[in-house]
């Protein structure tokens, strides 16, 4: 792949921005933003759609081993488990999404703790008038583009109830650091993992992943759909092997990519080899892609960076531009 097709078919330059994404994460968790002073929680809803949403699953991954109790929304429903020791965070890039405005309202209702994040928009207006915490964050591009923006913001205004200490996110960056010298456009060889990875997809792309990086695994589903324009899928690797193995018993032009941590779980670890003995008997190309070593925070963040920009050079390598998203554009204009 050329640069010069980078910059041919995607036209709002979206890959200069992922080029950045190291110093965007850097910025954003130096900026002056204001801590939350909540105490007492022990239940955390994330709210959010598309790459908002994708926020929250991560730091559902981040909490899934500390004592708080984590739930995602992606719609317009809350649980009805909501009590003052709940914190409701919602996040909308734009600060005009229906759903989440939905959500907020519906909060506002209740007796709960909430903070809000935007660009500006509604939600800014709606957070002013009743007095609801929120900090406003620029939106950088598109709202996947934002991604790291928004995480490294909101790690810092939720450091006093997220486990991630300051030296963790400092390690986190320098990872994203050495991530681009082998992804960014800067190096598009053969040694560039993200382009390698796009080269190789031609079918359908099944994403299977491990116990905590569920994140990971859905972002790139989301991506490859966004900016590829590509039908994707997911599947926890263990839960499949009670369902999902079968369907590999008939030919298809699906492609296993398997989703593998350092530290995965014993047994999730040998069912990564008895998966790839069946692949491998059976003549089913697969692909793998591990994430860094290091704290939770790297490894989600670091694979995202890379599935990432590896959604980005497919989209270029079947000439379509990453950046518009028409078919979302008109859902919107029909709600």
């Amino acid at each position: 792949m050329k640069l010069s097709s980078l910059k041919k078919y995607d036209s709002q330059k979206m890959f200069k921005i992922y080029d950045r994404w190291p110093d965007i994460a850097k910025e954003a968790y130096q900026l002056d933003l204001k801590p939350i002073s909540y105490t007492n929680v022990n239940n955390i809803i994330f709210s959010g759609m598309g790459g908002s949403g994708a926020i929250g699953d991560i730091f559902a991954s981040i909490l899934s081993k500390s004592n708080i109790h984590v739930s995602v929304v992606k719609g317009y429903i809350l649980p009805k488990t909501i009590d003052k020791n709940t914190l409701i965070v919602i996040t909308s890039v734009s600060g005009n999404t229906i759903e989440t405005l939905s959500v907020l309202k519906e909060a506002k209702k209740l007796n709960c703790k909430i903070i809000a994040f935007s660009s500006g928009g509604e939600m800014e207006d709606f957070c002013i008038k009743n007095k609801i915490e929120y900090r406003k964050i620029q939106k950088i591009h598109s709202p996947r583009a934002t991604f790291t923006s928004y995480l490294y913001s909101i790690l810092k205004i939720l450091n006093s109830i997220i486990p991630i200490t300051e030296n963790e996110v400092n390690d986190s960056i320098k990872q994203l650091e050495m991530t681009r010298d082998l992804i960014s456009s800067n190096n598009l060889n053969e040694n560039n993992i993200s382009l390698n990875l796009a080269e190789w997809i031609e079918g359908i792309p099944i994403i299977y992943y491990p116990f905590g990086l569920q994140s990971s695994a859905i972002r790139f589903k989301n991506s490859l759909q966004e900016n590829s324009k590509k039908h994707s899928m997911v599947e926890d690797i263990v839960e499949s092997c009670h369902n999902g193995i079968v369907a590999w018993e008939k030919s298809s032009s699906a492609q296993p990519i398997l989703l593998q941590g350092e530290d995965d779980f014993v047994k999730t670890k040998e069912r990564w080899e008895i998966i790839k003995e069946y692949f491998d008997e059976n003549n089913i190309a697969y692909k793998e892609v591990f994430s860094t070593k290091g704290n939770i925070l790297s490894k989600i963040i670091n694979l995202i960076y890379i599935l990432d920009y590896a959604s980005i050079y497919l989209a270029i390598k079947v000439q379509v531009d990453p950046s518009p998203v028409k078919s979302i554009d008109f859902i919107k204009s029909k709600l």
